[in-house]
Order: C-alpha cells, then structure tokens, then sequence
C-alpha cells in the first residue's frame, strides 16, 4: 500500500533524502577511512551505510516511486534531463557568480556526465519497452568527474582528463 496522506508522505520523502544522504555521506567516509589505513572503520561505515540504503528502499517504496524497469528508466530521463538542462546550469551559473572555483569545477563535471547519462537511459527505454536488454558488456566511470564510457575506456577522459586507467569498471 502506498502512503496517501500528504503529512506523511512530506515527511517519508524528508526521511528518503535523509537517508541517502547518510550513504553517500558514509561510503565517502569509508573510502577516506580506507585511504588513511583505517580498514575496520571503512568496514563499518560500509556497513552502516548499506543500513541507510535499506531505510531509503523502504521510504522509496512505500512512497509508490518503484514502478517496471521502462518507468524506472523514464525517471531516469526526467531527472537527468532535469539536472542537465535547469539545476546544474543555474548552479554553475551561481558559483562563477560568486568565485566558487571548486564549486564551478564539480556543476561542470557533474553536468557533462549527466547529458551522457540521459542518453543512456534513453537507449536502455527504448530496448526495455520492446521486452530487450542493452547489450553493454563493461561501463567505465571517471572517479573524477563520474564521465560515462560504455565498452570502450577512453586514453583521457573528455571531461578532466584524468587517465582512463583509472577508470573505475562495472561488469
């Protein structure tokens, strides 16, 4: 059953944020904890953070926001298409604004890699609503700037620049 009264559904979507929030905030903690040969600590933040994606999950469907892969796919779109096309050009906009050098760095490399990833899941929509997979053997992810290679790294990320070596793959 999903929740209907608006209370409760402003407050399970605060919670939602919330929680996803804590687990990307503690899978950067852990990776820092890794860096700074704290593998236990790494280990629990890791742990704890799962704990914090199983709270989103939970919030998430309950909300009614989980539908078929083909709906999944268009919230995708809508989002990335979103993030491209209105929140990371005015933020980018802000921070040239207001000198924010670093902030102008990571809106830029976040909207280059988002224009890709609504094409992405473009393609994936398409083939998903006529019963297909995507035929992607490897996806290749800038650690820097989170560009989006399908089967092929490229030498030098089009974004940063960083080494495609670094490349971190899914398979």
């Amino acid at each position: 059953m999903v929740v209907e009264r608006d209370m409760t559904r402003k407050f399970l979507e605060e919670a939602f944020a919330g929680e996803s929030m804590a687990h990307m905030k503690y899978l950067i903690f852990a990776e820092q904890a890794e860096k700074e040969g704290f593998p236990n600590v790494a280990k629990l933040f890791r742990a704890i953070a799962y704990a914090e994606f199983v709270h989103a999950k939970n919030h998430f469907i309950a909300l009614g926001k989980l539908g078929k892969t083909p709906e999944n796919l268009q919230a995708g779109i809508e989002g990335e298409t979103f993030e491209v096309e209105e929140m990371y050009p005015v933020y980018k906009n802000s921070a040239e604004f207001q000198k924010e050098k670093e902030a102008v760095r990571t809106t830029h490399y976040a909207l280059e890699a988002e224009k890709i990833h609504a094409e992405l899941y473009k393609d994936a929509k398409e083939k998903a609503e006529s019963g297909k997979d995507v035929e992607i053997k490897k996806v290749y992810i800038c650690p820097v700037c989170g560009y989006t290679a399908v089967d092929e790294v490229p030498e030098r990320c089009p974004i940063c620049g960083a080494p495609g070596e670094k490349f971190v793959v899914f398979e």
